[in-house]
């Protein structure tokens, strides 16, 4: 699986050169006044009547022909592939289901939290979730009607997939979690296929495919029927960052785990979507604007270091002035973090807000803040003295900036924290985590970037078993990036694009 995962994320770095660039220097088009205005009903489009519909067309969309039955045949027979090829790789396994096992389960519904591996229930889960999601979402549908589809998905796969227990953490992370990554990764993929117009030349349906496989296969057997791409030209911001880690202090009151390394190598891969500030842009469906942040470390034991996304579900644009402009509303956030001692990992709903804000004509500065509550699960790597992970409700906060200043330097800085709460959990103890991460990048030559990147870890839990377990660790890393938009993901406005001549 490890594998799979590392040759999955370097194969989706290599087409991110894919993406259009939306630049400051490029003419933005002018607000036009009938933006919010939608197109009238289609045969193929019968639910599209008004702007608060969730099917509606857009300017510039081609109608969509929805099909409910394809991703309900799609599904189920994913579902029975992944269990078939379970079984060829762990013969004599919880995957070895029948008619006996499931009648069992849909009769006496014994829910209860499993035993997998973190790994397994925090990363593999949601992706199979966002698989899932993606046959309905390229199939026409909407965001909730595809969440539907990954959700009941879920449910087939704990009813007939496995002989163990069906268990409540898969269910909310599967379904949910992985709607929210199937969604950013179909926006994603649709990026790839806008920048090459109507008629996407064959190399973008193939970087198309690697990202969201669900909606390769889709266009590939359907042809023209799924093939309208979605204009929407969002503001984006992309990056590919390799690194060299050092991580100078590690402290844990129990032991380090056998295996761990102070110096390291990094591939981090970034992508902020539908940014606040462009002209034009609509905040109208759920994640229309998203941020999404994978990395992966040269240790074996731990390949998939962390694994970020947030994104706004339902919300609205406001204004201040003539420099600044914002968003604010429902986020979904589902996130993943692995440093080298413990691990966090969930899915939450929260309010926030994101917003850019031009300080003087060539000095920007964008944030997020957002607190809510979700579900997580927490816990050491090394299992040593307690139980190696433990589930709960997690309050949680988010504050995020970025200083851009003059196209030449770039200041990042945020801090996250989760508390694993006793509330709804597995046993009686708590988790609290935090994560503060300040950065330095430097342009050295038009997309080409070197920086400096700060990260410190803390965990503090208590467990009734044991005494209070302290855990932190600080890591450096010398990081060099390929920036695939220019200005640093500022998006034009006011004074500075008043000075460039392109307003």
């Amino acid at each position: 699986m490890r594998r799979f995962i590392l040759k999955s994320f370097l194969s989706f770095c290599l087409v991110c050169r894919a993406f259009p660039t939306y630049a400051l220097d490029k003419p933005i088009p002018p607000v036009s006044a009938t933006t919010d205005k939608v197109t009238e009903p289609t045969k193929n489009t019968p639910d599209n009547t008004g702007v608060t519909s969730p099917g509606r067309v857009l300017p510039g969309e081609e109608p969509k022909r929805k099909n409910y039955w394809i991703p309900a045949l799609e599904v189920p027979s994913f579902l029975i592939l992944l269990n078939q090829t379970d079984r060829l790789i762990y013969p004599n396994s919880v995957y070895n289901t029948g008619f006996q096992s499931t009648k069992n389960f849909v009769i006496h519904q014994p829910w209860q939290y499993d035993q997998d591996p973190f790994g397994v229930n925090q990363v593999g889960h949601p992706y199979q979730g966002a698989t899932m999601y993606g046959f309905a979402r390229s199939a026409g549908l909407n965001f909730w009607e595809s969440w539907g589809y990954s959700n009941v998905g879920s449910f087939l796969w704990k009813m007939a997939g496995e002989t163990d227990n069906p268990s409540i953490n898969d269910q909310i992370t599967t379904g949910n979690a992985g709607s929210l990554l199937g969604e950013e990764l179909y926006r994603m993929a649709s990026v790839v296929l806008e920048g090459g117009g109507a008629h996407p030349s064959a190399w973008r349906e193939a970087a198309a495919a690697l990202i969201s496989p669900p909606t390769g296969l889709n266009r590939l057997i359907f042809g023209e029927r799924f093939k309208p791409v979605e204009a929407r030209s969002p503001a984006v911001f992309t990056r590919l960052e390799l690194g060299a880690i050092f991580t100078p202090t590690l402290h844990d009151v129990n032991s380090l785990p056998s295996d761990a390394k102070h110096t390291n190598g990094s591939l981090d891969y970034s992508i902020s979507y539908g940014l606040p500030g462009k002209p034009g842009y609509r905040y109208l469906r759920p994640l229309d604007y998203f941020e999404f942040e994978i990395g992966s470390v040269t240790d074996n034991s731990n390949i998939i270091d962390h694994a970020l996304t947030r994104g706004m579900l339902l919300g609205k644009r406001y204004e201040v002035g003539d420099d600044l402009r914002g968003i604010w509303g429902l986020y979904g956030s589902y996130d993943y973090i692995s440093p080298t001692l413990f691990r966090v990992s969930s899915t939450a709903l929260s309010l926030g807000t994101t917003l850019q804000k031009w300080l003087s004509p060539h000095i920007a500065l964008q944030g997020t803040g957002m607190t809510g509550l979700g579900f997580g699960a927490a816990g050491t790597t090394t299992g040593v003295g307690e139980r190696n992970y433990h589930y709960g409700t997690t309050p949680q906060a988010l504050l995020a900036s970025r200083l851009i200043i003059a196209d030449r330097l770039m200041l990042e800085a945020t801090g996250r924290e989760y508390y694993v709460s006793n509330v709804g959990a597995t046993e009686n103890a708590t988790e609290n985590i935090a994560r503060l991460e300040s950065a330095i990048n430097l342009r050295v030559y038009k997309d080409h970037t070197v920086g400096i990147r700060y990260i410190y870890s803390r965990r503090d839990a208590e467990y009734t078993t044991q005494s209070s377990v302290h855990q932190y660790g600080e890591t450096i890393l010398l990081t060099y990036n390929y920036l695939f938009n220019d200005h640093f993901g500022a998006v034009g406005w006011g004074d500075y694009m008043n000075e460039a001549g392109h307003e």
